[in-house]
């Protein structure tokens, strides 16, 4: 882009780079300020403004030994011309991400459950398809913003799909979530065969659990209320714990009971009747385009939710 010209009906050539480099000298407040950010000489930014008013005819800049201050004439310029500017900038390193290989850092965040027992297995199978790709994986229970945080893709457990403002929602899959309780507990107040009978057992909750939505054998839908839990946690796996030492009913997802309930360490409750699945979303920074390594992994997720896993790590 630097460099290029136009002849505008036969007057002087604009010079495009001349109208960035004046946007860059109003958004950092000055020329030497200017200069120091994008290493140019002082001296070039001050040509190159001299330069765009002279083409245009335009006083853009009052110039004072301490402040910079736009003209009316600047001000509308500026006000106009810099979202083009950033637009193509923003363009061009989104298209250069989106035909790029899959190598760099990939920043995740996700929940404990779904990072340790979905997201987990699926990046280890792709770093060992895409050798140059390094990936951070932050296990969290909050849900926060990827542009604010830094993050390429937020994994969120909704109840209800997010606003999306300046991001991008993508479902990935549904998992299918079941009642776990110890032989323990059972034991204690003995197996339920209601839900009038579930209510009367202790329960492990998460923070921001809503009355936990169960659908009986007759399509019934009736509440759990869950206000007074037991023992309430964002981490999956303290809820886990404490449902392994008999403290209450566990309401998670089925895999992640997978390996107990083999093991006789918790046995499925009521299992004719179906809990709320749980919706996981993929957030993602509003773009046009996706980069190549957060495309592949979230192929790559969906693939595992296929249960093809082999789909992500074949040529």
């Amino acid at each position: 882009m630097a460099g290029h010209t136009v002849p505008v009906d036969g007057q002087s050539a604009m010079e495009w780079r001349d109208w960035e480099l004046f946007c860059e000298v109003v958004e950092h407040g000055g020329f030497t300020a200017a200069a120091r950010v994008l290493g140019h000489p002082k001296s070039s930014l001050s040509a190159a403004v001299q330069r765009l008013e002279a083409n245009l005819g335009l006083r853009l800049i009052e110039r004072t030994t301490r402040h910079l201050r736009l003209t009316d004439s600047g001000e509308t310029i500026y006000r106009k011309v810099r979202p083009l500017f950033t637009a193509l900038h923003d363009t061009h390193s989104e298209a250069l991400a989106m035909s790029s290989a899959v190598a760099g850092t990939l920043r995740i965040k996700a929940p404990y459950e779904f990072g340790a027992h979905h997201a987990g297995p699926v990046a280890c199978a792709v770093m060992g398809r895409y050798p140059e790709l390094a990936i951070r994986i932050d296990v969290e229970h909050d849900i926060v913003s990827p542009i604010a945080e830094n993050y390429d893709i937020v994994f969120a457990m909704l109840e209800a799909p997010l606003p999306s403002a300046g991001i991008v929602i993508r479902r990935v899959f549904t998992l299918e979530r079941g009642l776990f309780a110890a032989p323990a507990l059972l034991e204690k107040f003995g197996e339920p065969r209601t839900l009038d009978d579930l209510r009367k057992l202790p329960l492990l909750t998460g923070p921001s659990d809503p009355p936990w939505a169960i659908t009986a054998p007759g399509g019934a839908v009736e509440h759990l209320a869950v206000d007074r839990a037991r023992l309430t946690s964002s981490n999956a796996h303290v809820r886990l714990q404490a449902a392994l030492a008999g403290h209450g009913v566990l309401r998670v997802t089925a895999s992640y009971t997978r390996a107990a309930v083999a093991a006789g360490q918790l046995r499925r409750l009521l299992p004719d009747h179906v809990c709320e699945p749980l919706n996981v979303h993929a957030l993602l920074p509003a773009r046009q385009f996706v980069p190549a390594k957060v495309r592949c992994f979230l192929d790559a997720m969906e693939a595992h939710a296929r249960g093809d896993p082999e789909a992500y790590i074949r040529p």
